[in-house]
């Protein structure tokens, strides 16, 4: 298999590349999300979606039938709780 060309730095040399040479990203020393977060950010989002999409197949009567149009609140609620979950998952 060819060898790779080798970089030339500001000098017009060629150097080879280490490994050692590896800067630190942004994304080091952040904390990582606990392990039951992604799965109640899906839940959430996916609870949201099933009542809103219950109250739409029942006309109303479903889940709560005494706050009408407010079901669509509710559940688009739920979603986007679950949907802000996303901005802190790491």
């Amino acid at each position: 298999m060819p060898k790779s060309r080798k970089r030339k730095n500001a000098r017009g040399r060629r150097v080879e590349q280490t490994n050692l040479d590896v800067q630190p990203t942004w994304t080091d020393g952040m904390k990582l999300s606990p392990s039951w977060w992604a799965p109640t950010m899906v839940t959430l989002m996916l609870i949201g979606l099933v009542w809103v999409v219950t109250y739409y197949m029942f006309k109303g009567l479903y889940p709560i039938p005494g706050i009408g149009n407010w079901n669509l609140a509710v559940g688009l609620g739920i979603a986007f709780v679950g949907f802000l979950m996303t901005l802190r998952w790491r």
